[in-house]
């Protein structure tokens, strides 16, 4: 019989192979913001529509891309069989493509609400990550994502790309400050 206690160490242990793995959604958020960077880029240099385009198809690289930045930082980018939250990793990168069905809805009627609607998308996304990694980090970020999605939506100046640009430095600023936390941690870890 197992007890909740643990059943709580468990969680705790799959969390920190999370983290450490992952250096705290490191790489790929690091990946996404410059993957958002570029896709406002995009629709300023190109076209709004190939902005949007290539935010949606670039969203697809992230996880590959994700995994070979991290083996190239000597990461392993893999965690145990044993571990329980690897299947709601999975589970939480396929909501993202699911609701940008919404934002496909929204962009027929409010086109300049693309990357507020996507921003809001990535930031619910985030919400799991709490979980999956035992972070608190990830709750400002989705509640961040979140608030700039809707206000720039509801308040913004109409500026298409403005969404694009403020994601991506979110993004990439919370990438550094969770590889950080982990990288305090494990240093901690190594000095006990």
């Amino acid at each position: 019989m197992v007890t909740a206690k643990q059943k709580v160490t468990r969680v705790s242990n799959d969390q920190k192979e999370m983290r450490s793995a992952f250096l705290g959604g490191f790489s790929g958020q690091l990946i996404s913001g410059l993957i958002w960077l570029a896709a406002a880029g995009v629709s300023v240099l190109i076209s709004e529509q190939y902005g949007m385009a290539f935010l949606f198809f670039g969203c697809m690289a992230i996880f590959p891309l994700t995994q070979l930045t991290l083996r190239m930082m000597g990461r392993s980018a893999k965690v145990s069989q044993e571990n329980g939250l690897w299947a709601l990793g999975s589970q939480i990168a396929f909501t993202v493509p699911l609701n940008f069905l919404l934002v496909g809805a929204i962009i027929l009627y409010q086109p300049l609400w693309f990357f507020p609607a996507a921003t809001i998308v990535v930031g619910t996304h985030y919400l799991p990550f709490i979980t999956l990694y035992g972070m608190r980090m990830f709750g400002v970020l989705a509640v961040l994502l979140i608030f700039c999605g809707a206000g720039l939506a509801l308040y913004g100046p109409p500026i298409f790309s403005l969404g694009g640009w403020l994601t991506g430095a979110i993004l990439i600023l919370f990438a550094l400050i969770g590889r950080a936390i982990v990288l305090s941690e494990e240093k901690s870890i190594g000095e006990s």
